[in-house]
């Protein structure tokens, strides 16, 4: 306020005070309710004048507010500045329970009443799921396992600690500790209600939530159900150890029959099971279940720290590391962690040179599978995802997402030194070139 010497204006409703006339007087309408700026399309009135023409672009389509990066119109400010955000990737709507961020308010809304919703149904049925297999404490939310399992001894990575009954080794002594019970016979967990004792408190508590009075086989070390007493067999080798079915062909031994047998269609090349929807082969009705959610979209599997969904449970598993920082894997050459047996695999062959997946068309041989099915695909012509914009197909999913951005306008790769945005990670790759003065291409 400029100081003039004059008393401020006042809002006797508010007490608010303005520096001019004019601005008290349009105050006041707020209070009156009186909303001069009349549409005269629809009627619909304002009290603000500035409103009146924003709401009447609603009617004659006028799309004054441009994108500087598509050219795109808009015919309001707020979109405008909305849509921006596909372009700059700017999120700036931050989840203050899981730190995701979004480009909207309303997904972020959204987003949270995830979170609310699972905590407020735990709070009322004092559901606790995620047990500690350590201690046997339970949680409602993994996050709160998480957090509580740090606590214990730290896994090292390496299997140091070995079972002196029968040589089996382990990363962690808390490990070793719950596998010596099944030598020992220990079982310190006891059901209150039948009185039947379990080696650990998650076997106890999972033991407990399926109602008493029923038959069922129940095993006594980790106390999961079975429908069948052979099943309760099969399942007691995963705790003993004992692998009694061996495979012919390379000498690798199995718990029950049934896993031979899906085992044997390695060596055999067999895939019994179809994909209904497109025809693909499978070795497992596993594998053809997975498979299928790609068609359906189906993801059931969530993850309730952040909630991204996915459609197998291995694959949440896997995430759900990238929370926990967990990197059990680690490669023997350089000390490198990783957070999946199958990451340390694909590493190695870094220092190996091992390249054991190969053409069958054209013999070119590949570290991982995956690199080799996605090459398969020049020869076959395969092209299963599809753009949903333009309808234009493509070999891989990452190709598919690479061409994707071409419609949406997004640049993920932004430069540190210019903030020079791109739709590429080799484009990036090759601007920041520009900044290095590095000329690899010299005639």
């Amino acid at each position: 306020m400029m100081h003039t010497g004059q008393k401020p204006l006042v809002c006797e409703a508010f007490r608010e005070t303005f520096s001019q006339q004019v601005n008290l007087k349009t105050h006041i309408k707020v209070h009156t309710g009186e909303k001069p700026f009349v549409c005269e399309t629809c009627g619909k009135a304002f009290v603000w004048k500035h409103c009146l023409p924003r709401h009447e672009r609603l009617h004659t389509g006028e799309k004054a507010f441009v994108c500087e990066f598509c050219g795109k119109a808009c015919s309001q400010q707020g979109d405008l500045i909305r849509h921006e955000r596909v372009h700059t990737g700017e999120k700036p709507f931050v989840c203050e329970i899981c730190g995701k961020a979004f480009s909207r308010r309303s997904i972020l809304k959204k987003h949270v009443k995830v979170h609310n919703l699972k905590k407020h149904i735990k709070m009322h049925c004092g559901e606790k799921p995620f047990v500690c297999e350590i201690c046997g404490k339970a949680y409602s939310t993994r996050a709160t396992l998480i957090r509580h399992e740090k606590g214990h001894t730290a896994c090292t990575g390496e299997k140091t600690f070995v079972c002196e009954s029968c040589g089996k080794a382990f990363a962690c002594p808390s490990q070793l500790r719950y596998h010596e019970r099944v030598h020992t016979g220990e079982k310190p967990f006891v059901c209150e209600t039948c009185g039947k004792a379990f080696s650990t408190k998650s076997g106890l508590i999972r033991h407990e939530r399926v109602p008493h009075g029923e038959n069922r086989d129940v095993c006594e070390i980790c106390g999961e159900a079975f429908s069948r007493q052979s099943r309760l067999k099969d399942h007691m080798k995963v705790h003993t150890g004992e692998k009694p079915f061996v495979c012919k062909t390379c000498g690798k031994a199995f718990s029950t029959r049934g896993v031979l047998i899906t085992h044997v269609r390695v060596h055999t090349g067999e895939k019994p099971f179809v994909c209904e929807i497109c025809g693909r082969t499978f070795s497992t009705r596993v594998y053809v279940r997975k498979h299928v959610r790609l068609h359906t979209g189906k993801k059931p599997f969530v993850c309730e720290i952040c909630g991204k969904a996915f459609s197998a449970r291995d694959y949440l598993r896997i995430h759900v590391r990238v929370h926990a920082a967990e990197k059990p894997f680690v490669c023997e050459t350089c000390g490198k962690a990783f957070p999946t047996h199958g990451s340390l695999i694909r590493h190695e062959s870094v220092h190996t040179g091992e390249k054991p997946f190969a053409c069958e068309i054209c013999g070119k041989a590949f570290s991982s599978r995956d690199n080799l099915r996605k090459h398969v695909k020049v020869h076959t012509g395969e092209k299963p995802f599809v753009c949903e914009t333009c309808s234009k197909a493509f070999s891989s999913r990452v190709d598919l997402l690479r061409h994707e951005r071409v419609h949406t306008g997004e640049k993920p790769f932004v430069c540190e030194i210019c903030d020079k945005a791109f739709s590429r990670r080799s484009s990036i790759k090759r601007h920041i070139k520009v900044h290095t003065d590095e000329k690899p291409f010299i005639l």
